[in-house]
């Protein structure tokens, strides 16, 4: 079986953010990989994750990283696959450093780029998904069941305390 999202973060400590993703991801049904791919620390495993990307079945690639977040930018320049970036939390700027690392991308390396944090994770997992729906009927079903009964738990009126 092909695994068609790939989950990519810049450290272990990043893993509490974007597991947010993977459940999204394991609630549709959709398989994904989970790799830790520092743009710093690593910048050889990055080159050839991204080099290998498309190669092995990989469809999307969600990118999650703190502080500087280079790598979901530099993961775009080395894959032709969609990025989705993640901008995770930091304790020094609360996440607005990975945000703007993320959202400003020079033209030719687009970064579908979410909210910061966890929320962010989960609609990362949930555009994986939407991407992946366009070709997968099954899957498109079960994305548009999940926000009907998303819809359906948000009460009519608020309840008396």
């Amino acid at each position: 079986m092909t695994v068609p999202v790939g989950i990519i973060m810049g450290s272990q400590s990043d893993w509490a953010t974007m597991r947010k993703a993977a459940a999204i991801l394991d609630e549709l049904g959709v398989a994904y990989e989970t790799r830790i791919v520092s743009a710093h620390r690593t910048p050889d495993r990055l080159w050839d994750y991204g080099r290998s990307a498309l190669g092995r079945g990989l469809q999307v690639i969600i990118a999650g990283a703190g502080g500087a977040a280079h790598l979901p930018g530099m993961m775009a320049s080395k894959t032709q696959l969609p990025v989705i970036g993640v901008p995770v939390q930091t304790r020094a700027l609360n996440g607005v450093d990975s945000l703007y690392s993320i959202v400003q991308m020079p033209k030719g390396f687009p970064v579908a780029t979410m909210a910061i944090g966890a929320a962010g994770a989960a609609n990362a997992g949930l555009m994986a998904a939407a991407i992946l729906a366009l070709s997968d009927p099954a899957l498109a079903q079960r994305l548009d069941d999940w926000r009907a009964a998303l819809s359906a738990s948000i009460p009519e009126e608020p309840a008396d305390d």
